[in-house]
């Protein structure tokens, strides 16, 4: 197997995608907004958690219908055991027809993608056959988490893996749940209930881990100081947001840095 390329877009409003034939095999992730979409002339409704696939000699129509335009993941690939992987996961099927999938838990897909996305960023002699290593990995994911053919994800769940988003997205700027549950339409008891029903965690506690796994990075790649990171994620003293790494880490920033040397 070798990755060709992967990336994520956000497409424009009047975004169209007419092709005839691909020269690699492909797998779309929707994540963001809704649309369209013609497969070999079966018609599918495009909206979060939605995955396709596509590949050499298969016709497929992509339509936005989002007014701000969907955001979707793409991985394009190329290797013997391209179908027999996709075959594996549901999105294709004997003799060469190929399907669109939901899956239950959208982030947890998306997490692999952003997995391949970094690792596509990096230098050197591994990173294609680190790519090429997470494909099984990610079409056996969409086999566990795919919905049964006519079922779709809750409302429920569709507002959890929103607001979800809307945090992995934003949660730099954000300091309390109460803006989370504003500017995501909910209420701040709904936003809870909705964590304790599909998360491991809270939805402060998860705002908190993303928090806190960005400002790991800026202290141990970027080398950056404590004070510089606790500026950068807004907290008011270098003291409360060591309590706050704290809590999440087991281990205050500065032994987090001495463990690492």
């Amino acid at each position: 197997m070798e990755v060709v390329c992967a990336g994520v877009e956000r497409v424009r409003a009047d975004y169209v995608i007419d092709r005839a034939d691909f020269p690699y095999y492909a797998i779309e992730l929707v994540a963001e907004g809704e649309g369209s979409l013609n497969l070999q002339g079966e018609f599918y409704t495009l909206s979060p958690g939605v995955l396709f696939a596509y590949g050499p000699g298969i016709p497929h129509v992509i339509h936005n219908t989002s007014s701000e335009g969907m955001r979707k993941y793409f991985l394009d690939f190329v290797g013997t055991r391209a179908e027999e992987l996709l075959g594996i996961s549901g999105l294709l099927s004997t003799p060469a027809t190929f399907h669109a999938v939901t899956v239950s838990a959208m982030h947890e897909v998306a997490e692999l993608f952003d997995l391949f996305l970094r690792e596509a960023d990096r230098e050197g002699p591994f990173v294609q056959p680190m790519c090429a290593s997470l494909m099984e990995p990610l079409l056996l994911k969409i086999r566990q988490l795919r919905l049964p053919i006519g079922k779709s994800v809750s409302r429920s769940h569709a507002t959890y893996e929103k607001v979800r988003t809307f945090i992995d997205q934003q949660f730099l700027r954000l300091h309390n749940i109460r803006q989370v549950a504003e500017e995501c339409d909910v209420t701040t008891v709904h936003l809870s209930r909705l964590f304790s029903r599909f998360s491991d965690c809270g939805a402060y506690q998860y705002l908190m881990r993303r928090k806190m796994n960005y400002a790991a990075g800026l202290l141990l790649n970027e080398g950056m100081l404590v004070k510089e990171v606790a500026h950068r994620l807004g907290f008011p003293d270098p003291f409360q947001f060591s309590r706050a790494f704290k809590r999440v880490y087991g281990v205050s920033p500065g032994q987090l840095h001495s463990r690492m040397e």
